[in-house]
């Protein structure tokens, strides 16, 4: 069991790490701590990065097939009630 928390680091640019980063909007982040969206997201794979902003987050994951299990398996979730609407999870990649 890996007790130690995800960095921070969730801004690489690289098209590897934009394929594979999470994108949670909606988020109350008032009540919503960056250990909680670990322990939602990671069981979707392993998390290199995890980052808490004010009403949203993103969750940056090891590969994109994990990024993608997440949007698949989280989409319309409640969290903390509110539910994460049809787009409130999304993966980020480039155009």
């Amino acid at each position: 069991l890996d007790l130690l928390m995800a960095s921070n680091v969730t801004n690489k640019t690289d098209p590897r790490s934009l394929n594979s980063r999470v994108f949670i909007g909606n988020l109350n982040t008032m009540l919503v701590t960056k250990a909680d969206v670990e322990a939602i997201f990671s069981k979707y794979g392993k998390i290199v990065g995890c980052s808490i902003h004010k009403g949203y987050a993103f969750v940056q994951y090891a590969n994109e097939r994990n990024a993608r299990a997440a949007v698949g398996g989280e989409d319309g979730r409640m969290i903390v009630g509110q539910v994460l609407g049809k787009n409130g999870l999304m993966i980020f990649a480039l155009i």
